[in-house]
C-alpha cells in the first residue's frame, strides 16, 4: 500500500465483528533524519502527530491545545484531537469532533470517513455507508473511501446471508456465499486495512479588491 503524503492515522479494517481501528505504525528509527514537516503542518502538530503514534495522547494533546489556542478551527488540529478521542474510547466525543468538522469544511471528505468508522465500530453500517458515500460525493477519487465501502458492502452483504440461511437451512447459494464472506473477514487487518490521510490544510480565498 502506498504511503499518503501527509500523517497515516487512523482506519477502517475488517474485524470478527466490525470494522475499527488500525493502530498507527511505530516511528522510524531515531537515527533516521527525519523529515521536515509538509507544507501547511505547523512544526506543533508534526510534534503531535508523532506522539499520537508513539501513543503518547496526553502529551499530543498538549500540543494540540497549543495550536487550537491560537486558532480554534485549525481542521488539522481538531482531526487529530478526533483520533486521540476515537483511540482513548471516548466515541462519542470523536464523533462530535469529527461532525464539527465536516460542518465547518465541507469540502474535506476524511471527517466522514472516520465518522464512518466510530459507526462501523459500533456495528451500525448502514450510517457508516452514509459517511463513506458522502465522502466520496466530496471527493469520487478518494481510494481509502472506495475500499472503506467495500468493507461495509460485504459487512452488510454478510448480514443477509446469514439472514437467508437461517430462514431456509437449505439454502446452498446463501451458505456458499456467507462462507465466501467470512473467508474474507478472517484476513488478519494488518493485511487489509486502509488507512485514511488527515484532511489537508485548507486554504482560504483571498478577499476580492
Amino acid at each position: 500500500m502506498s504511503t499518503r503524503p501527509w500523517l497515516i492515522i487512523a482506519g477502517l479494517v475488517v474485524g470478527n465483528a466490525v470494522l475499527a481501528q488500525q493502530a498507527p505504525p511505530p516511528p522510524p528509527s531515531s537515527s533516521i533524519t527525519q523529515p521536515a514537516p509538509p507544507p501547511g503542518l505547523s512544526v506543533e502538530l508534526a510534534d503531535a502527530a508523532k506522539l499520537v503514534r508513539e501513543g503518547q495522547y496526553v502529551q499530543a494533546r498538549a500540543k494540540i491545545d497549543t495550536v487550537l489556542t491560537a486558532d480554534a478551527k485549525n481542521p488539522q488540529a481538531r482531526f487529530i484531537r478526533g483520533v486521540i478521542e476515537t483511540d482513548e474510547g471516548d466515541g462519542d466525543e470523536a464523533m462530535a469532533t469529527f461532525q464539527s468538522l465536516t460542518e465547518d469544511y465541507p469540502e474535506l471528505p476524511e471527517p466522514h470517513n472516520n465518522l464512518a468508522v466510530i459507526w462501523a465500530k459500533r456495528g451500525s453500517y448502514d450510517q457508516a455507508q452514509i459517511e463513506l458515500q458522502a465522502a466520496l460525493a466530496i471527493n469520487p477519487d478518494y481510494a481509502i473511501a472506495h475500499e472503506n465501502l467495500g468493507d461495509v458492502y460485504s459487512r452488510l452483504a454478510g448480514a443477509e446471508f446469514e439472514r437467508a440461511t437461517t430462514l431456509d437451512k437449505g439454502n446452498k447459494s446463501a451458505q456458499a456465499k456467507l462462507k465466501l464472506v467470512r473467508e474474507l473477514f478472517s484476513v488478519p487487518p494488518s493485511e487489509t486495512a486502509p488507512k485514511p490521510v488527515a484532511p489537508k490544510p485548507v486554504t482560504k480565498p483571498k478577499p476580492k479588491k
